[in-house]
């Protein structure tokens, strides 16, 4: 079969792989659509690893099913999650299933989801594997893991009806959360970005205004918010800058959400007084999501709670994944690229 072979962002060679065999408990998946995340053209932590396939956001039909499989079969159409967690260990039981040890040591698909086939394990079919109603298409379907994860960012920064939201950075992450955040029943919803065609994609998916991220966002938010800041903010994009924003953006009482990760090694200095101290303001992260997020996570799209399709800009076959690579990091005139590996 052919396969997308990442060696850097530059490099993405279509290459031949044998069809993965399958074994108890396992799915042989035709994989119809594969989205790009941002973290895939992370280079700083990919490049190490190379050579590999990629691609975890994944939507295709069962061609075989292994022993013992009993939920799924041969032509069933499925979406499925690349890491899950155990749901018995400490992490797991106090609500953090992605700070699990199965979910952060890896449950991955074999290869890649940039691939004309790939091999589910029993855990991920167990746990991390739903069938795609029949409303939603494949592609829609490829938006289950991301919508996942910002769906638990939200829900763990307690958003309430009415609070006014500040996303700082419009790539698909941020445009999801700015789509979400409004139909979850946000106040006044303001995203940023360095890119001009972000910043309409945000208008056009809920924000109210959209603001170029040179600007002095903190003083442009409180003129449109009466005067207050953020009661929720979400960091969607690793500069610096945008952090630096945040932590003034923030209103008393309100909420920071790292979402999006730093290069390695990026530090940032927190004034404990001026931050903290009187002001009562939580920082938090959010990493992944869990099979109950990708489950509420596909309802909703089934619901068309939010225009997923519409955030498609691209797509390309297998032979042109290098293309779709290309665009995503450049984070400027793409929102969603998906790849068809069948094309």
């Amino acid at each position: 079969m052919r396969v997308a072979q990442y060696y850097s962002n530059k490099d993405i060679r279509l290459e031949e792989m044998a069809i993965p065999a399958i074994g108890p408990g396992e799915l042989l998946v035709k994989i119809h659509a594969s989205g790009i995340c941002g973290s895939d053209v992370m280079e700083w932590y990919r490049r190490h690893k190379a050579p590999l396939v990629l691609g975890h956001e994944i939507a295709g039909e069962v061609v075989a099913a292994g022993p013992g499989v009993t939920a799924f079969s041969a032509g069933d159409r499925i979406a499925a999650t690349h890491h899950v967690p155990c749901f018995t260990c400490h992490y797991c039981r106090s609500g953090h299933e992605t700070t699990c040890d199965t979910l952060l040591s890896g449950t991955h698909f074999d290869p890649g989801g940039f691939c004309e086939y790939a091999r589910l394990p029993a855990i991920n079919v167990e746990r991390g594997t739903w069938k795609i109603p029949d409303v939603v298409s494949y592609d829609e379907a490829t938006f289950v893991e991301p919508l996942a994860c910002v769906l638990r960012g939200q829900v763990k920064a307690g958003l309430k009806p009415a609070q006014s939201v500040l996303v700082l950075g419009s790539g698909i992450s941020g445009v999801l959360h700015v789509s979400l955040a409004r139909a979850l029943g946000a106040g006044l919803i303001a995203a940023t970005d360095v890119s001009e065609k972000r910043l309409q994609a945000a208008l056009r998916f809920g924000a109210d205004y959209a603001f170029p991220a040179a600007e002095n966002i903190p003083a442009l938010f409180r003129e449109q918010n009466s005067g207050y800041g953020a009661d929720l903010v979400l960091v969607c994009a690793g500069a610096v800058p945008a952090i630096e924003q945040a932590l003034q953006a923030v209103e008393r009482g309100g909420t920071i959400v790292m979402f999006a990760p730093t290069m390695a090694g990026v530090t940032i200095p927190l004034s404990i007084n001026e931050l903290f101290w009187r002001r009562d303001v939580t920082v938090t992260t959010s990493y992944a999501g869990s099979p109950p997020d990708c489950v509420q996570a596909l309802e909703l799209i089934r619901m068309r709670r939010l225009p997923v399709a519409d955030m498609i800009t691209h797509r390309f076959g297998l032979a042109d994944a290098g293309a779709g690579f290309r665009l995503v990091e450049q984070a400027d005139t793409s929102i969603k690229v998906i790849i068809r590996p069948q094309e």
